[in-house]
C-alpha cells in the first residue's frame, strides 16, 4: 500500500505544470521553466518573446514592434521575438488594408489561448496553445516541447481553413535577434542557396541572382549578409533551400552565445534575411524561414507564380489542415568563434561545424526526434 501511495504521488508530481499561465511585464504570458533554460510566450499576439540559458540571462529574441509603432498600447496584441506571419508575409492590398488586414497577416493581432498543459513528461515541458484569425478564417494550432535539461525546444502548428472555400495563404516563421545579443560582431550563417533582392524590381525581382551570403545593395556592390553594421541596404533578401533540413544561426562572440533553428524544408523552403540598422548600429535581424520568398501582396503572388521554380503560395482546401514543425536551440559558445559552416542533423543528433575549425571544435546536442507529429 505505501509503494502504491509513493507511485501514485510520483506521477502527481510529474504532472505539476513546469509553470502555469502568468503574467510578464503585465501581459499574459505562458511560461515553460526547465533545468537548462527557459521559454516565454506572450499571449497577445503569440510571439515567443524569450529565450534563454538558466545561467546566461541573455535573450537573442529581444525586439519588440511597438518600437517601431510607439502608438500601440502596452497591452495590444503584437508582433515581438519570434512572431508567426499567417496568413500572409508582407503587405496586404489595397482593398484588404481597407477592410483592416495588416502586414503579415493576424495572428499577431489576436490572443492565443492555452488549452493544455504545460505539463512535464519524458524529459520534456509541453504545452498546447491555439489562436484563430477571424477575417483570413484560420486557425491555429501550436504544440511546444521545452527540453528538462538542454536549452532546445520544438514547436508544431497546425493551420485549418475554417472557410466553406479553399483559399491561398503563406505562413513564415519570423524570429528576430536585437541588442545586446546583436551587435557589429554577431555572425549569422544559413544553408540558403540562390537568392534575390527584394529591392528589385518587378515582375522579375530574382534578376540578377544572388548566392548565400552574398547579395547586392542599391549601387550593385557585393555585401555579405554574415555580418551588419551601420547600413541594412539591402533590407530583405530571400533564399532557396535545396537540402533535406534548412537551417540558421546566429552567433554573438561578444555574448558567448549561439542560437540557431533547423526546419523541413519541405514544410518551409525559402529563407528571408531581414536587416535593420538604426542611428549607425544593428537594430534588429530576421532570421526567417517559409512558405514564400516574394514579400508582396497575393495579386502579385499569384501573377507570379513561382521563383527558382519554388511556389510561392499555398493553398488550403476547406476544413483542410496543414501541419509544420520546428525546432530551436542554444549553445555557449568561446569568444573567438567563427561561426557556423555546416549543421547536419542524424541518429537524433545536432551538429554544429566551426567555420575554418577542426572537429574538435563541433559543438553537438542529443535531441532525439524533433519532427514527429504531435
Amino acid at each position: 500500500m505505501k509503494r502504491l501511495l509513493m507511485f501514485s504521488l510520483a506521477l502527481a508530481l510529474a504532472a505539476i505544470p513546469a509553470s502555469a499561465q502568468t503574467t510578464v511585464k503585465g501581459r499574459p504570458a505562458l511560461v515553460l521553466e526547465g533545468k537548462a533554460a527557459q521559454l516565454t510566450v506572450d499571449l497577445g499576439g503569440g510571439s515567443i518573446a524569450d529565450f534563454h540559458l538558466r545561467d546566461h540571462g541573455i535573450n537573442p529574441l529581444q525586439w519588440d514592434s511597438k518600437s517601431f509603432d510607439p502608438a500601440l498600447s502596452d497591452t495590444a496584441p503584437r508582433s515581438m521575438g519570434h512572431f508567426l506571419c499567417l496568413d500572409r508575409w508582407g503587405p496586404a492590398s489595397e482593398a484588404e488594408i481597407k477592410n483592416g488586414m495588416g502586414w503579415h497577416g493576424e495572428a499577431t493581432r489576436v490572443h492565443w489561448e492555452v488549452v493544455n498543459g504545460p505539463e512535464k513528461k519524458a524529459g520534456f515541458i509541453r504545452a498546447e496553445m491555439e489562436a484563430v484569425l477571424p477575417m483570413a478564417g484560420l486557425s491555429v494550432k501550436r504544440t511546444i516541447r521545452l527540453a528538462d535539461d538542454r536549452a532546445l525546444f520544438a514547436v508544431s502548428e497546425s493551420v485549418t481553413n475554417n472557410n466553406k472555400l479553399g483559399r491561398l495563404y503563406n505562413m513564415v516563421q519570423h524570429p528576430t535577434i536585437g541588442p545586446p545579443f546583436l551587435d557589429e560582431q554577431t555572425l549569422v550563417d544559413a544553408n540558403g542557396r540562390k537568392g534575390f533582392m527584394q529591392s528589385s524590381p518587378l515582375p522579375n525581382p530574382e534578376e540578377p541572382a544572388v548566392f548565400w551570403p552574398q547579395a547586392l545593395n542599391r549601387d550593385g556592390r557585393t555585401v555579405d549578409l554574415r555580418r551588419l553594421s551601420g547600413d541594412h541596404d539591402p533590407n530583405v533578401v530571400s533564399y532557396v533551400i535545396d537540402e533535406e533540413y534548412g537551417w540558421t544561426t546566429a552567433s554573438s562572440p561578444t555574448q558567448g552565445l549561439l542560437i540557431g533553428y533547423i526546419w523541413k524544408s519541405a514544410d518551409y523552403p525559402w529563407f528571408d534575411a531581414w536587416r535593420y540598422a538604426a542611428e549607425g548600429k544593428p537594430f534588429a535581424r530576421g532570421l526567417e524561414f517559409g512558405t514564400t520568398g516574394l514579400h508582396q501582396p497575393f495579386p502579385i503572388l499569384i501573377k507570379k507564380g513561382r521563383i527558382f521554380d519554388r511556389a510561392i503560395y499555398e493553398y488550403l482546401d476547406a476544413g483542410e489542415t496543414a501541419t509544420r514543425s520546428y525546432a530551436n536551440f542554444l549553445f555557449e559558445i568561446p569568444p573567438d568563434y567563427q561561426g557556423v559552416v555546416s549543421l547536419s542533423y542524424a541518429d537524433g543528433r545536432i551538429t554544429l561545424r566551426e567555420r575554418d575549425a577542426g572537429p574538435e571544435r563541433d559543438v553537438v546536442m542529443e535531441v532525439g526526434e524533433l519532427f514527429s507529429r504531435p
